[in-house]
């Protein structure tokens, strides 16, 4: 399915826009507040990605908080680089091919399934004890997610014309 114009050019440019945007929407996503856990109606606390991460660290949790590190932010982040190189490289060049193979291979893998994971995991671990309430970090993160899916796909059928 063609859902961008086109014009290679046009649609690379588009491509190229939308994935700041993207990465803009991945960044705001880390940082914003995902999540307010409530305890037995004392305690409440909110964390983004990247808070999450802290706390996980802090509480010795080390395991956990790399793998949701790796796959939550750095992961992302070299993706979207790739996702740049790639539109902005040679067709022909073997770079160019490596790359996009790199993002089908691995790119599913990254970001959203982790932190689904992440946050069942929180929720069966707490049970009846507390509540959890969904703040637009996690919208704001989600959104960034498929639009990184969206961009990569288009980039792949784009570049094996």
């Amino acid at each position: 399915m063609n859902v961008l114009p086109q014009q290679p050019n046009t649609q690379i440019f588009v491509l190229c826009w939308l994935l700041v945007l993207a990465s803009l929407l991945l960044a705001i996503g880390l940082v914003v507040p995902m999540l307010t856990l409530t305890k037995l109606f004392f305690s409440q606390h909110s964390f983004s990605v990247i808070g999450g991460i802290g706390q996980l660290f802090s509480d010795g949790q080390i395991l956990i908080g790399i793998v949701i590190a790796l796959f939550s932010v750095i992961l992302p982040i070299i993706k979207i680089a790739f996702l740049f190189l790639s539109l902005i490289e040679p067709q022909d060049s073997a770079s160019h091919q490596r790359h996009l193979q790199m993002m089908h291979d691995y790119g599913r893998w990254a970001m959203l399934d982790v932190m689904v994971v992440a946050i069942i995991i929180v929720t069966v671990k707490l049970g009846a004890i507390a509540s959890i309430q969904v703040h637009s970090g996690l919208y704001v993160f989600g959104t960034a997610v498929l639009l990184i899916m969206f961009i990569t796909h288009q980039a792949v059928r784009i570049k094996k014309q």
